[in-house]
């Protein structure tokens, strides 16, 4: 049995109580060896990402127990995507958080950042919904933990309430998955499946609300409309790396929902097939226009990026609503470039906004470095809001190429093209503020020393993700090719059931 397919969870779960204990009064053997792991996360992604390229549907069983009696981590092309997006966000993460002293203001930065780690590789690795309830809580606590990194009133209020509402999620991922072990007898994600096809349409009420209990609890991690008031205020308040870190946090969600709704619960299926495109297309529209009119409304600069997540996060799952091979390839290239450029977004904003001394939008005298600082905040909020030349444009542009159905070409395009447009307006009037109106801002003169210039490596990171952007819009080719055999096999649900739940297969 291939065991590189446990390590992108077991890694971080080792290391973290290792930092967590004997280094954290040394903050150089900290952040040594948690640029280690991360680095050594990234190769072992890396050669996932290889294995799994293949085509086939990679097993891991814990025990060498067999599914669905035992626990299993399932690699396919998607799960191994997932991992890789993570890793390498968390090493440009890492960087940005060491060079900036992020990381310096508390004794548990890195443990807890590890411990997010485990908990994202294992929700997109696992094979069973209760495993992804156990990582979605090892994500909560760690989520936690970095929300409140450093401290001050309106981080701990933010905080709170992403806890509480998270901790409401969570009680309703347990009742569900009662629900659906009362109904079918099994957790498995592909036993699942297995049994539901086999039930009859009217007899499967049960089922049913298990699954729009599962819904909804996905749809609270991925904050989608009308559970999404968390995100603005976690993301506004939390630490600039930890925001950064954050945007993969709402693709695990959304990962949830596509994986579940495909596999257990998705096309095919009588009784539950149209279940989860039914509810969750109308709430992606509403989130993509929560989301615009909230980069418009904004009058600081890191809710305004907040809201452009949720506008992403909307556009993102009104792809993903159709449930087909089309739409879900081209979702998963919208998803891959809206966690980078989200990302940037938020190291970006650290830059400015610590030689502001505030991210009110308001005129303030011009920062030093302020032409390059402007350059490298247009250049995400292009990206962001999916205009040309990166890859923004190409992700949106496959989004409405792949939504041409009759009942759905009106109020898709319309959604995303409006929202576009709202969400441009809002980083227009945003860097104008911050860059252009700034230059016409006299200094005070006052014995206030300037703000040091930022280093080359404080900096590295934003042009890390603004290149991802570039390379993801020059190989949208091969990247898209990749994603198309992705969404294939995501929805070759026999293929997926037969190499989990029989015995000889080996991963």
């Amino acid at each position: 049995m291939m065991h590189w397919i446990i390590l992108p969870v077991v890694l971080p779960a080792m290391l973290a109580p290792l930092i967590g204990f004997v280094m954290r009064h040394d903050i150089v053997l900290a952040r040594t060896a948690s640029v280690a792991g991360t680095v050594a996360l990234l190769a072992v992604a890396l050669g996932l990402f290889g294995m799994a390229a293949d085509g086939a549907t990679h097993v891991y069983r814990l025990g060498d127990w067999p599914a669905p009696f035992g626990i299993v981590l399932v690699l396919d092309r998607l799960s191994a995507l997932m991992v890789l997006l993570t890793a390498t966000l968390a090493l440009l993460v890492l960087i940005h958080a060491i060079a900036t002293g992020w990381d310096a203001r508390g004794k548990h930065f890195h443990a807890l950042f590890q411990f997010q780690l485990m908990g994202i590789c294992g929700a997109f690795l696992t094979g069973d919904v209760f495993n992804m309830f156990v990582f979605f809580e090892v994500l909560l606590i760690a989520s936690y933990g970095l929300m409140i990194h450093s401290g001050g009133r309106a981080r701990m209020q933010a905080g709170l309430q992403y806890v509480v509402m998270n901790l409401a999620g969570s009680t309703l991922f347990l009742f569900a998955l009662g629900t659906l072990y009362a109904s079918t007898g099994t957790l498995n994600i592909a036993d699942i499946g297995r049994v539901v096809a086999t039930i009859p349409p009217e007899e499967a009420a049960l089922v049913r609300v298990a699954a729009m209990l599962l819904m909804i609890v996905f749809a609270v991690k991925a904050a989608l409309f009308p559970v999404q008031f968390w995100l603005p205020g976690t993301y506004a308040n939390a630490p600039a790396p930890v925001a950064a870190l954050f945007a993969i946090m709402t693709k695990v969600g959304a990962y949830a929902i596509l994986r579940v709704h495909t596999v257990s619960f998705g096309p095919g299926i009588e009784g539950t097939e149209d279940l989860a495109a039914t509810w969750l297309f109308p709430a992606a529209i509403i989130t993509i226009a929560i989301g615009a009119f909230g980069v418009l409304g904004a009058r600081r600069l890191m809710p305004l990026i907040a809201f452009s997540v949720l506008g992403s996060m909307g556009t993102l799952l009104i792809a993903l609503a159709a449930f087909t091979p089309e739409a879900t390839s081209a979702g998963l290239y919208y998803l891959v470039h809206s966690t980078f450029a989200a990302a940037c977004l938020f190291l970006v904003a650290d830059l400015v906004v610590r030689r502001r001394a505030g991210d009110t939008l308001t005129p303030r005298p011009p920062t030093v470095q302020n032409g390059l600082f402007a350059a490298l905040f247009f250049a995400a909020a292009i990206g962001m809001a999916g205009m040309p030349p990166l890859s923004g444009f190409l992700g949106k542009l496959l989004v409405l190429d792949a939504l041409r159905a009759p009942g759905t070409i009106g109020w898709a395009w319309t959604a995303v093209l409006a929202g576009s447009l709202v969400t441009i307006l809002g980083f227009a009037r945003a860097g104008s503020v911050l860059f252009w109106k700034s230059t016409a801002t006299p200094a005070p003169e006052t014995d206030t020393p300037v703000a040091a210039a930022a280093r080359p490596l404080e900096v590295a990171p934003a042009m890390a993700g603004l290149a991802v952007l570039a390379l993801l819009a020059v190989f949208a080719g091969p990247l898209s090719s990749y994603l198309q055999d992705t969404a294939a096999q995501l929805y070759d649900r026999a293929g997926y059931t037969t190499a989990v739940l029989t015995p000889e297969t080996e991963g």
